[in-house]
């Protein structure tokens, strides 16, 4: 189910042949599971015939699932039944500690496969069989022979090889042409060596010398004697010398009983995964056998280790643009902020977007100019610095109340602030919006300190309401400007005013008259520039509160709160009906 059955079944083409090669897929799958613990399975064929399966495990008590696993692997790709019984039970030491040896006697007979009459062939099974037969008559006169066995449903063909009667190579060609195999008896002492260990691991070939002193065996984890070796047989082994700590040659291969001559042959190559690797001890390409694939596993290894490199490179450099863009985005973020602090945001995209801003007329608007009284005297018995704190510190209030009632700031000239009501978005509540901030103006005004004095200052505000034209005037610091009569006319109403008063024009007396505030008739006055005016203060609003105006329920919260209320701002038909919105400023009704 997990996808291991294609791997599974390349292991062999019988049951013996599979139970082989466990151990060498357990050392591979162990290169990737580190943490893997894996058993050992050894078959031995007792000179009756019977199939011996030898089973070794660190962890105890695990032998009882290994019939039912064999016996799935014999009928799902052998099809085979197979039955298997316990003949010995034992603990043995080892390296690592005890381990558990198990032996099991195997019995395998084929079955048939399909159902029904299972005696009889299909036309097509008499068909192989018939070319298998025509194949095993052209094999029979060669030294090897080609066995059919036939099964209804099955066909499976055995291979007797054929040996020669003495080895046709030379000594000197054996030991060239496997240049790191052992030859080693049952005490351990080396007989023959391939011509490369005794280049790399000198006096290996010296006269009772074992294996021992110049290896160890780090894999399979057992001791270091015949016994435990031939247990472990089928096991990959690595081998480790360490005569030279700065030269450490590990050596992986098979082991193999040469029962006549009663020693082990240990036929191997060196262990690397990289040319660093065959740096660090030494060797060259041209040390391994032509024949050995570790030449093409290190060239391959080091291919995937370059791209592995490359891949991380990429993702490093992924990561460093991705840190690179969030920063990016932030100081992108404060551009904007800035930008928009100096323009109304639709006209700042259009500028951002390399599009030209045509000028816009609006019909109408409320204008609001301000200042200090006694301004000039305050300038010159104080610092600069005081005066900067003194304006920096009325200034931030003010700009507090233009997101609270969503008007324009148009611009600040010394002591001089002016915003606008309807412009850039134009709103049928303009007057009543800035008569609301000029309300405020005044409470936010006496908590700034004369740094003369030490008392709150004071302000003049004038409003005037009419048409006005609006553009952006400059490329370099542009700026949004307004332009026309009602400009110098609200000017004209800041500078006739008096202290600590909202000086109202006849245009915007009108808008506000029926909405619910509280104003006063100044009565006619001379305007430069104007002549005669009859003028008004703005003395209150009798329908919302000085908490409402000045927004208090946003004083101990951020600005950029504050700041996210303005698309929930009061709406206009709250303003024609001369009070805020409550969500945003509170349900409190005290009059002013």
């Amino acid at each position: 189910h997990a996808g291991y059955d294609t791997m599974l079944k390349t292991l062999g083409g019988n049951l013996v042949e599979f139970i082989g090669n466990l151990d060498a897929l357990h050392s591979y799958l162990a290169l990737s599971y580190q943490e893997m613990n894996a058993p050992s399975f050894r078959v031995e064929m007792a000179d009756d015939g019977k199939m011996l399966l030898h089973y070794y495990s660190d962890r105890k008590g695990l032998y009882h699932i290994v019939p039912g696993i064999i016996e799935a692997v014999g009928r799902d790709f052998f099809n085979s039944k197979v039955t298997m019984t316990v003949l010995n039970q034992s603990e043995e030491d080892e390296r690592t500690g005890k381990k558990e040896h198990v032996v099991f006697l195997v019995k395998q007979t084929k079955q048939a496969r399909g159902t029904g009459n299972q005696n009889h062939s299909s036309p097509r099974e008499v068909g192989v069989l018939q070319r298998y037969i025509c194949v095993k008559g052209c094999l029979s006169n060669t030294n090897g022979t080609v066995c059919l066995i036939y099964i209804p449903g099955s066909l499976q063909c055995t291979f007797s090889p054929c040996y020669p009667n003495k080895l046709w190579m030379e000594e000197t060609t054996f030991c060239n042409a496997f240049p790191f195999h052992i030859v080693f008896g049952e005490d351990l002492k080396v007989r023959q060596t391939g011509v490369n260990i005794q280049k790399f691991v000198p006096g290996l070939q010296a006269s009772n010398t074992t294996l021992d002193q110049y290896f160890t065996i780090i894999h399979p984890q057992v001791t270091f004697t015949i016994e435990s070796i031939r247990k472990f047989i089928n096991s990959q082994f690595v081998l480790k010398s360490y005569k030279d700590k700065h030269t450490t040659l590990k050596l992986r291969g098979q082991m193999l009983w040469m029962e006549s001559l009663r020693c082990m042959l240990y036929l191997c190559s060196p262990k690397l995964r990289s040319l660093q690797e065959l740096k660090d001890v030494g060797l060259h390409l041209a040390d391994l056998a032509q024949h050995d694939v570790t030449r093409d596993l290190v060239l391959l290894n080091q291919q995937r280790l370059a791209e592995m490199e490359l891949t991380n490179q990429l993702e490093r450099k992924k990561e460093e643009l991705r840190i690179l863009s969030k920063h990016l985005e932030a100081e992108k973020q404060k551009t904007e902020t800035l930008l928009y602090a100096m323009l109304p945001r639709h006209i700042a995209n259009q500028l951002k977007d390399g599009k030209s801003v045509e000028a816009g007329d609006f019909e109408v608007c409320t204008i609001l100019f301000s200042d200090v009284v006694t301004f000039t005297n305050i300038c010159a018995a104080c610092e600069p610095i005081d005066i900067v704190h003194m304006l920096n510190s009325m200034y931030s209030k003010f700009d507090r109340l233009t997101n609270i009632h969503d008007i324009y700031k148009v611009e600040t000239i010394g002591d001089a602030y002016m915003v606008v009501g309807g412009v850039p978005v134009p709103t049928d509540t303009h007057a009543v919006r800035v008569a609301n901030f000029a309300l405020g103006m005044r409470v936010a005004a006496r908590e700034v300190t004369n740094p003369i004095t030490g008392k709150p200052i004071q302000i003049r505000v004038g409003l005037h309401t009419g048409p006005v034209l609006a553009g952006v005037v400059g490329e370099k610091m542009p700026r949004y400007c307004l332009f026309g009569d009602t400009v110098n006319t609200a000017s004209r109403m800041e500078s006739h005013g008096l202290p600590d008063h909202i000086h109202l024009s006849p245009s915007t007396y009108r808008c506000l008259k029926d909405a619910g505030f509280n104003i006063q008739k100044r009565g006619q006055i001379e305007v430069k520039g104007k002549g005669q005016m009859n003028t008004y203060f703005l003395l209150g609003n009798l329908l919302v509160s000085e908490d409402s105006i000045m927004g208090r329920n946003c004083l101990h919260t951020e600005d950029s709160q504050c700041q996210s209320n303005k698309g929930n701002e009061p709406n206009d038909e709250n303003y024609k009906k001369g009070r805020l919105s409550p969500g945003l400023h509170g349900g409190t009704d005290s009059r002013i």
